[in-house]
């Protein structure tokens, strides 16, 4: 028993159905009896203060600005792998994902403006549409099995990790508000510190991990949020300590599991519940939720597929070997599944419960036709080797 539960958490898939499961609690939960203690549970204040002066906030924000900053430090220490030893190292190996990520996030942020064009109320969630989730759409690729090729998941995964690095810079860049210089300026001190750690590669991590939570409280009281002081972090854990070892990546696999299977589960819990009273398909219609549904579903589709093909068909990049056409449109589509990233995004822009509520209907809407879409095209998708079968045949 022990160990098929094993084998079942270390499945590709099983983050991804963590999610699904997670979500669709959240809007059973939200639909039902229990909305009133779940809201009570979500509107709850905690308050963590050192003679008056700390932090208050409702349970929802403990778990956004929180246990949010621990999944972007775990981004944050995958990107500085890639970067430096992995996927990214080689610019070469980039063009061809990353020209698709900046088109992926670029034509679902248009299809959402477009729609919402005029409107000072809900223009502010152009960026919703633009994030993919890693989790859930490498969840479902894996659900396809072996006729997906190995070179399909590192485009795939390569993508996603771009399309974070880029979510990242959209956050920092658009959804700072109320910026507190003076709280900006302390913050500088823990990071210097963290430098002086890195410079000295310690084969500690502890006092890097204390220092880094100083620092997000700084970050979270300057008005910048207080995720990036997660992906500072990360990019100031040393990959190789003078030992020999990697606190790097002892962190990330030791992280990795708690995240997928505790910390995403419970963001998704907290703000997938949509409730369904009142509504009908003609609200899916609203500007928010159409935006974003279409600017999942289509402008991930043309973004991404229709900027991998000009770059190949330019001469700039080759698909990744053993990859057909048809793979790469299955993939495009799974880039459409923008749950976590999206739904965080969403919190970001729009205050109102109304707006919200209208968020996760079209996050929902957009993710869900994405999957289903993507796992079908992939599953039936004939891979190189039977094209070529079906041409000697012929």
């Amino acid at each position: 028993m022990l160990n098929a539960l094993e084998k079942l958490f270390k499945h590709e898939a099983a983050g991804g159905v963590a999610l699904m499961v997670s979500a669709a609690l959240a809007l059973i939960v939200a639909n039902s009896g229990l909305s009133g203690a779940y809201n009570a549970v979500l509107d709850s204040v905690l308050s963590i203060t050192i003679n008056g002066d700390g932090l208050t906030k409702p349970l929802i924000l403990w778990i956004n600005d929180g246990l949010m900053a621990i999944f972007f430090f775990l981004i944050g220490l995958e990107l500085k792998y890639e970067m430096v030893e992995g996927r990214l190292r080689n610019p070469r190996d980039v063009i061809l994902p990353g020209a698709a990520a900046i088109g992926g996030m670029a034509v679902p942020a248009i299809v959402y403006a477009a729609i919402n064009w005029g409107n000072p109320e809900t223009i502010g969630g152009w960026a919703i549409p633009a994030a993919t989730d890693i989790a859930f759409a490498l969840g479902i690729l894996a659900l396809v099995g072996s006729r997906a090729p190995t070179a399909l998941k590192v485009f795939l995964l390569t993508l996603a990790i771009l399309d974070d690095l880029g979510a990242i810079l959209v956050i920092a860049l658009f959804y700072t508000a109320d910026l507190k210089v003076n709280y900006l300026i302390m913050a500088l001190i823990p990071l210097a510190a963290l430098l002086w750690l890195n410079a000295r590669q310690s084969n500690r991590v502890a006092p890097a991990l204390m220092i880094g939570v100083v620092m997000w409280v700084l970050v979270l009281k300057s008005g910048v949020h207080a995720t990036l002081a997660g992906v500072v972090l990360a990019f100031l854990i040393p990959i190789h300590d003078k030992k020999g070892g990697s606190p790097l990546h002892a962190l990330e696999h030791g992280l990795a599991p708690y995240v997928a299977f505790v910390i995403v589960p419970i963001f998704a819990f907290a703000n997938a519940g949509v409730v369904l009273e009142g509504m009908s398909p003609a609200d899916l219609l609203a500007p928010v939720p159409m935006g974003i549904a279409l600017g999942l579903i289509v402008g991930k589709q043309v973004g991404v597929f229709g900027t991998t093909w000009a770059v190949v068909k330019l001469g700039a990049a080759r698909l990744p070997s053993g990859v057909t056409w048809t793979q790469i449109y299955g993939v495009s589509c799974l880039a459409g599944i923008g749950f976590t990233m999206s739904l965080f995004i969403g919190g970001l822009s729009f205050a109102s419960p109304e707006l919200m509520n209208d968020v996760r209907v079209g996050v929902l809407a957009g993710s869900i036709v994405s999957a289903v879409v993507g796992y079908v095209v992939l599953s039936r998708a004939p891979s190189r080797v039977e094209d070529a079968e079906q041409q000697e045949a012929a």
